[in-house]
């Protein structure tokens, strides 16, 4: 997949005119909670020659490619991310740290990671995972007979929170290291550590009987943190300059 996922790269720069600086798996694959039927998430940022930028009309900054056999990739254009990396959008901060890079190009990822520190906002990462964690329990978790796997998709974000409320950092993309470094030993930290080895393994985790000592974790993290968010005060100086600059610095890099 690796081989095609390059092809496609080469493809949409021809095609598109753009160079890719950076492409990565952003999904369950980067998570560390692949399923063999797991989609490949590839994300990407591209930069247009020069003379795109100097318009007077606003024009479409993504490109998207039809989902097809396993393969889902779509990237943003470089001003787009940077105007989202100044808003600590924590999708993007996740591609910066995903372990599986397919493809990375110039500069411009390493100099975003090296001021990542002044840029995020813990608050609006907690605001995003916590969203993220409340709406998957309320639409997965709240039946007798649940989808077992959806599980993850509450218990990553809320690990995010804690890892963010602990540290005031980008969390790590590695869903393991989360619950390492998190949870204490005892009954809760076995019971996700036995369904993430069910996971890896292969098993189908269809319908079953709800977790008990998950959700009331779940429930107790979600009202906890909810309550958390509204002591947090928001103070950051504003990295527009800093984005800028590498903004011109990597035009004159790919284009020169």
């Amino acid at each position: 997949m690796r081989e095609r996922i390059l092809e496609e790269i080469c493809r949409i720069e021809d095609v598109y005119d753009v160079k890719v600086c950076f492409a990565v798996e952003s999904g369950s694959r980067a998570w560390g909670l692949p399923s063999k039927d797991s989609d490949y998430d590839v994300r990407f940022i591209y930069l247009h020659r020069r003379d795109w930028y100097l318009s007077i009309d606003e024009k479409r900054d993504v490109i998207e490619l039809p989902i097809s056999d396993l393969l889902d990739i779509n990237g943003w254009d470089v001003r787009k991310a940077l105007k989202l990396f100044r808003k600590s959008n924590p999708p993007l901060m996740e591609w910066l740290h995903s372990g599986i890079v397919y493809y990375k190009a110039f500069s411009l990822v390493d100099k975003m990671k090296a001021i990542q520190d002044n840029v995020f906002i813990p608050k609006s990462a907690l605001y995003h995972y916590l969203h993220m964690a409340t709406g998957n329990y309320r639409n997965y978790l709240q039946a007798e007979q649940v989808k077992i796997k959806k599980y993850f998709y509450v218990l990553r974000p809320i690990l995010a929170c804690n890892w963010i409320e602990k540290y005031n950092k980008v969390p790590p993309i590695i869903f393991q290291e989360l619950v390492d470094d998190i949870l204490p030993n005892g009954l809760l930290k076995k019971e996700i550590l036995t369904l993430l080895e069910r996971k890896i393994n292969g098993e189908e985790l269809n319908r079953e009987s709800r977790i008990p000592v998950i959700n009331e974790f779940v429930e107790n993290e979600i009202n906890r943190l909810q309550e958390y968010l509204k002591t947090i005060e928001v103070k950051k100086e504003d990295a527009t300059p800093q984005l800028d600059l590498i903004f011109r610095q990597t035009l004159d890099e790919v284009w020169s």
